[in-house]
């Protein structure tokens, strides 16, 4: 029950993009069609995923053990670029294709405040479950890893087609581009606000 009501919380109530506002400037730059952005989401998946499993450890076995917490943000950014560069060597072999549409937003997962930011939570949040709360054992950090990052791609797919449908309405002029993306994704913001009592 404790999985259940983690990835229901990720993915829905506390999206990362949607509600805690993290990962904005990926979310909006490559949303412009649905094939980037499923390539987009699927980089970031992964690379949260694998951000968070090596970082958690890191954390735990090094820098909680020998007092370095105040090392976290530098050793987790350094963790993060390491991965990002992984992904982009193997991106590079296996979808040349992929690896150009995403062109300048592949480095910048480097720079996606929501891989840090899952990093960070994972493990300094608390997990409150019936009258206990404990912080979050591997496999949760892995579960919310991959629900936030689900999250994640869910949200930015959902605009990625809502931006693909508007590209073939009329739009009056003062709002063409950017100012209808924020609209877009406000009313997006609203709709996921709906779960909020679900959890």
């Amino acid at each position: 029950m404790e999985y259940i009501i983690i990835i229901i919380s990720a993915i829905f109530v506390n999206n990362i993009v949607l509600s805690q506002f993290l990962g904005v400037c990926p979310f909006l730059g490559v949303s412009n069609k649905l094939s980037t952005a499923t390539g987009m989401s699927g980089a970031v998946c992964f690379v949260i995923t694998l951000a968070t499993l090596v970082t958690y450890l890191l954390n735990q076995y090094l820098l909680v053990p020998f007092g370095l917490e105040f090392l976290q943000t530098i050793a987790f950014i350094l963790v993060i670029a390491a991965l990002v560069q992984m992904v982009e060597i193997v991106l590079k072999k296996i979808s040349p294709s992929l690896y150009q549409a995403l062109g300048i937003f592949l480095p910048l997962i480097t720079t996606n405040c929501a891989v840090l930011g899952v990093a960070i939570t994972v493990v300094t949040k608390e997990f409150t479950f019936g009258a206990e709360s404990h912080m979050l054992n591997l496999g949760q950090a892995i579960v919310y890893a991959i629900a936030t990052s689900i999250g994640y791609g869910l949200a930015m797919v959902l605009f990625a087609g809502l931006r693909e449908h508007l590209a073939l309405n009329e739009v009056p002029k003062s709002f063409k581009g950017l100012p209808i993306a924020l609209i877009t994704v406000s009313i997006l913001a609203l709709a996921f606000l709906g779960f909020s009592g679900i959890v």
